[in-house]
């Protein structure tokens, strides 16, 4: 490397410039901040809708007046609580899986419950979005609905 490329990146750095550009809000990128890594969809915690803030990016989108706004507050913020909770049992059957394969001998009845309380996890999970469908189908307008149904098929919003 040329060694005025080390003064520059030195330069960068002390300006509170990282090395990661990124384009968007959220003080990622230039300018400040430093990079916190991949999106983790923000405001829901890993509640599966893929933006990064995904309430305001759908007032936005969807043109919400301040009472759908507050109630779609309310419906990620328990699809938030629901897939925050199926991530621990998650982990908590990945934890027994080791575990079997850990000891001398195999132990297949604990696989066996640490699967279907993983079968148990995600059957939960699919109601709670289910159920955060139907609410949120109810709460918005025809014209709402269908523009979210088009930024879930072109994949701008993922569920």
């Amino acid at each position: 490397m040329h060694p005025g490329f080390f003064a520059w990146r030195q330069w960068k750095a002390a300006a509170g410039h990282g090395h990661h550009h990124h384009c968007g809000t959220g003080g990622a990128g230039g300018g400040g901040g430093a990079w916190a890594g991949p999106p983790d969809d923000g405001d829901i915690g890993g509640a599966g809708f893929g933006v990064r803030r995904p309430l305001r990016f759908l007032a936005h989108k969807l043109e919400l007046d301040e009472k759908q706004i507050a109630e779609l507050a309310h419906i990620l913020d328990d699809l938030k609580t629901e897939r925050a909770q199926a991530a621990v049992d998650n982990r908590r059957s990945t934890s027994a899986f080791a575990d079997a394969l850990a000891g001398d001998v195999f132990d297949e009845a604990k696989v066996s419950q640490a699967s279907d309380e993983r079968v148990k996890s995600a059957e939960r999970l699919r109601d709670a979005v289910s159920k955060a469908l139907g609410k949120i189908h109810a709460l918005l307008a025809s014209e709402q609905r269908a523009k979210l149904a088009y930024l879930i098929r072109t994949g701008a919003l993922s569920i």
